[in-house]
């Protein structure tokens, strides 16, 4: 057994004890059959294997093709209807997939934090690292498929159909996941969330994609972009080409894609745009300090607002949490040591798989909390998270993705773009308890030194974002 195949295992044996003891003295069933195959779904696949002919496929269009504008309040409506009328069964296989990207998220996070230094940001999405490996999950066939399969944490080597893992029901509960977080108790709310997902794949000319993987692909990301443009004779100007691409499509400022290999002829990229607007938060007058260590400071815009949040100060551990409420399920913990050299030592202990443990003894406080107006892009290659967790050719050369494609696919960049903002809201109150600025017994909690945040949503306890703030006019 290889040190990779045994780094899967570990894996999933972790997550398998993790629902050993939630299943308690429960009678037994698979720990993860609402995202495998049923039975019927395994017997419509021996029949269609057996009697379709060869999958559709299609040729991308160039990339100088002319292409619309993304429309980010479209997407978030088409996130909000896929959440109506969710059944109990719906809401079940999201959970389970929160607690399968939660427990990714935070080893990747783990690896991502120790890239960057003590004075940079960093932040990651699990919920698009799940994502992205989920979708090339769909596309794979094994061996590739069975690694990918126990990467993402569901066991299934050796196993029948029934214990293969479903990747449109993952991709499926991903939707869900992505809008609950967005979805609001009153639509005409003037503090509605932005989650927009976009995904371009681009390929060498004269490659062709298959059409039902396209189709699958689309509920992870509702705008896929596959283009086509030469990646091997010059690499630097197709990154250039890509840039200008995804500008010109979504208008995001986010970091640039650079290193593109010159002998791939498959890129896949994620781009992830958050805006939260936090009700009952202003602007405040002119710019303020925010100390990045002891003896340096920068002026940034600071917001303020006033209300009962959940709150704990821990003088044992030495940090403070306070959690804002975005939406009716969207949830922001912000996590702050009293010690701004403590950071990595607050990271480590509070950013774990058990997370809903580590928020369990807030408690509401009438709190006037200031905080920065944060906007951070962050970007990371998951080939090389795969390589810091020992598993450098899962996506290699010799990956078999022949329902991506029937061409043998050298996939180079695999890269996550994240731009992540945070700013003021309508004049509404931050919580239903909201109380005046000018309450007296109000606790002050200002986060101008680094602090770490979490995102995540309340029903599925996905975390859709997890980072620190130890610079907010820097790159993460």
């Amino acid at each position: 057994m290889t040190s990779a195949d045994m780094s899967l295992r570990a894996t999933v044996l972790c997550l398998l004890a993790l629902i050993g003891l939630a299943a308690g003295d429960r009678v037994y069933i698979h720990p993860f059959q609402l995202l495998v195959y049923s039975k019927s779904s395994c017997d419509q696949l021996e029949k269609s294997n057996a009697d379709t002919p060869k999958e559709p496929t299609f040729t991308p269009a160039p990339i100088q093709a002319k292409t619309s504008p993304v429309d980010e309040e479209a997407l978030r409506e088409q996130l909000v209807l896929a959440t109506k009328e969710l059944e109990a069964e719906d809401k079940m296989r999201a959970a389970k997939v929160g607690m399968l990207l939660n427990f990714m998220g935070f080893r990747m996070y783990r690896m991502l934090s120790e890239k960057w230094s003590s004075g940079n940001g960093a932040i990651l999405s699990p919920v698009t690292v799940f994502g992205t490996l989920a979708s090339f999950y769909l596309g794979a066939l094994d061996p590739t498929a069975n690694r990918l399969q126990a990467f993402l944490g569901v066991p299934g080597e050796g196993q029948d159909c029934m214990s293969r893992l479903d990747g449109h029901k993952v991709l499926s509960a991903l939707q869900t996941i992505q809008g609950l977080l967005v979805a609001q108790g009153d639509s005409s709310s003037r503090n509605k969330l932005l989650l927009s997902t976009v995904v371009g794949l681009f390929v060498a000319p004269g490659l062709h994609l298959k059409q039902p993987f396209m189709q699958g692909l689309a509920l992870f990301a509702p705008v896929t972009l596959p283009r086509s443009l030469d990646l091997s004779t010059d690499p630097d100007l197709a990154a250039e080409k890509i840039n200008r691409f995804i500008q010109a499509v979504t208008g995001w400022k986010m970091n640039t894609l650079t290193g593109i290999g010159p002998d791939s002829n498959l890129i896949f990229n994620t781009y992830v745009h958050f805006q939260g607007k936090m009700k009952g938060f202003s602007l405040l007058d002119g710019l303020q300090d925010f100390w990045v260590d002891n003896t340096t400071s920068v002026s940034v815009p600071m917001l303020s607002g006033t209300g009962t949040f959940q709150h704990l100060d821990d003088a044992q551990n030495n940090l403070s949490m306070t959690l804002v409420p975005l939406s009716e399920n969207a949830c922001l913990l912000l996590i702050q040591p009293h010690c701004p050299s403590d950071l990595r030592k607050v990271e480590a202990l509070t950013f774990q798989h058990d997370f809903q443990k580590v928020i369990k003894n807030l408690a509401p406080r009438i709190i006037r909390l200031t905080l920065p107006q944060v906007v951070l892009r962050g970007s990371y290659d998951l080939q090389d998270l795969l390589s810091q967790a020992k598993l450098p050719t899962l996506l290699g050369a010799e990956a078999n993705l022949g329902k991506i494609s029937d061409t043998d696919l050298r996939v180079g960049k695999v890269q996550n773009n994240l731009l992540f903002e945070l700013k003021e809201g309508a004049s509404e109150q931050p919580s239903e308890n909201g109380q005046s600025p000018h309450e007296p017994e109000s606790l002050e909690v200002t986060l101008n030194t680094p602090f770490l945040f979490a995102l995540y949503e309340r029903e599925s306890t996905a975390l859709h974002f997890v980072g620190r703030v130890t610079n907010p006019l820097s790159v993460a």
